[in-house]
């Protein structure tokens, strides 16, 4: 990783967690290139791609401003766990397990899953609080043969890390498709929906190992004015 790539990270952490708050100006250049010891082209790096990812504004005389942010930000690329950005943003949040048992894959679940017909997988449906509000629903399938003793317990903290740290399994990539669905009875059953809410964000992955084995299938519904889903492309490596 790039020296202006942590610094990007470093400064989007302070801002996330509230250390620059929204409306305040950040430190000028000059402050940053003592905090971090590297030149000023490095830091205007970072705050290039802070504003290219709409954490600040630079303003001509006034220096960075930090921007509201009235939704949370979920990125479409990259693997990051729900877990993982709660603890980036440090809102409160928490995580309720209302179903986790083994069911068979049929014809309609593999292609909608690409698990094979017959597969056993757990069946893991769970619900994430914001500030005591119901906004998401996770809906996973996961194969019983690469986990085993999966729990409610695993499954009510973070999947990532048992997936990871317990069972040692190299994640390597997903598929990812979003839509916008009509809202369900069970979406109206299992989350806080606003009174015109007519419709939700539907995130469906498919996550591989690093052998390319497909061992996770998950639906997460976003409640749609709760997230702003983003991504950050580049058309040339070599533009900074």
């Amino acid at each position: 990783m790039k020296t202006y790539e942590i610094i990007y990270q470093s400064i989007e952490r302070g801002i996330l967690k509230n250390v620059y708050e929204p409306g305040t100006f950040l430190p000028s250049e000059s402050r940053l290139q003592e905090t971090y010891r590297v030149s000023r082209d490095t830091i205007r790096k970072a705050l290039s791609l802070l504003m290219a990812n709409g954490y600040i504004q630079k303003i001509q005389g006034k220096g960075s401003l930090v921007l509201k942010r009235e939704q949370l930000r979920f990125p479409l690329s990259g693997l990051t766990s729900y877990t993982e950005l709660h603890n980036s943003y440090g809102y409160s949040s928490k995580t309720e397990v209302i179903e986790l048992k083994q069911i068979v894959i049929d014809d309609n679940l593999s292609l909608i899953t690409g698990f094979e017909q017959g597969a056993v997988c757990w069946s893991l449906i769970r619900i994430r609080m914001i500030d005591q509000k119901k906004v998401i629903v996770d809906k996973d399938l996961i194969l019983t043969s690469v986990t085993p003793d999966l729990t409610a317990e695993i499954a009510s903290d973070s999947l990532y890390r048992y997936f990871e740290d317990h069972l040692g399994l190299n994640i390597a990539f997903a598929e990812k498709e979003i839509v916008i669905d009509a809202l369900t009875d069970e979406d109206h059953k299992l989350l806080d929906l606003n009174q015109n809410d007519i419709n939700i964000v539907s995130v469906k992955s498919r996550i591989f190992t690093k052998n390319a084995r497909q061992f996770q299938f998950t639906e997460s519904r976003h409640q749609v004015d709760k997230f702003r889903f983003f991504d950050f492309a580049r058309r040339h490596p070599s533009t900074l």
